[in-house]
């Protein structure tokens, strides 16, 4: 039997990707939730700042007290400070969207970015997502470290992205999968193209403790016309390079040395 809390929170993730809002017969039959249980919910998460109802018997949706605390615990642990700057850095260089995402229990979620592309097009998805691990180059280089037990079991939990979904190039077997990270191994990175999104390639590397544990992973993307094969393989030493010194500097921050 899901609990109260459990309900109030899968509210707020029903919320997160919805700015504008949601009505209360759409949250609960999301969640099949009886629209009684699921008004109370929504009250005391409007009592407590987390809600907001954007009118009078209409929509609900999330304030910023939420992101606020996110934030907040990203700074207190030294985040922005440590990693912010080698992201800038590689953004720069690469002239497009660099992010870091963080390993947190069986989840790989990102934290922080850095555009690079100045103008034309710009790739910038949604930040503070759970990486789709199966066709995504973050999720992928962090795939890469674990043994093919333990990256087909976390693929298995969350699920083949499906090609209609994301990249036509997706791969939808753990056959094909566990050949793509073979490749990723030899290299010392993931690269990709069209796996994730249709016309989008990335590459990413592991950022790795001395004990060899994954911390998490940065990431660079683009449109594929400008990021081809051949530019990621020239960014190759630049990647493994910023991984690297995240890996030195992220000592330091309880949040690196917590991720597993």
């Amino acid at each position: 039997m899901i609990g109260t809390l459990e309900r109030g929170l899968r509210i707020l993730e029903t919320l997160a990707p919805h700015p504008e809002g949601l009505p209360l017969a759409a949250i609960a039959d999301d969640l099949e939730l009886p629209r009684s249980a699921c008004h109370r919910l929504l009250a005391d998460l409007l009592r407590c700042g987390y809600v907001r109802q954007l009118r009078a018997q209409g929509e609900y949706a999330l304030t910023t007290k939420l992101a606020s605390l996110g934030l907040g615990y990203l700074g207190a642990a030294g985040m922005v400070d440590i990693a912010q700057p080698i992201i800038d850095r590689l953004a720069e260089k690469s002239g497009e969207l660099v992010r870091l995402a963080l390993v947190d229990g069986d989840r790989l979620t990102f934290v922080a970015k850095a555009q690079g592309a100045r103008f034309g097009l710009r790739y910038d998805p949604d930040m503070g997502i759970d990486v789709r691990l199966s066709c995504s180059a973050g999720g992928h280089a962090w795939l890469m470290t674990l043994s093919e037990e333990r990256a087909t079991e976390l693929v298995a939990r969350q699920g083949f992205g499906e090609r209609k979904v994301f990249g036509p190039k997706a791969p939808t077997t753990f056959k094909a999968l566990m050949q793509v990270l073979e490749a990723d191994r030899q290299r010392g990175f993931s690269l990709m193209e069209e796996m994730y999104a249709p016309g989008m390639s990335a590459m990413a590397a592991p950022v790795r403790r001395r004990d060899g544990g994954t911390i998490g992973v940065i990431t660079v993307a683009g449109p594929l016309v400008r990021l081809t094969r051949e530019r990621m393989l020239e960014l190759g030493p630049a990647l493994l390079g910023a991984a690297g010194e995240l890996a030195l500097s992220g000592t330091s921050s309880p949040l690196f040395a917590r991720a597993r």
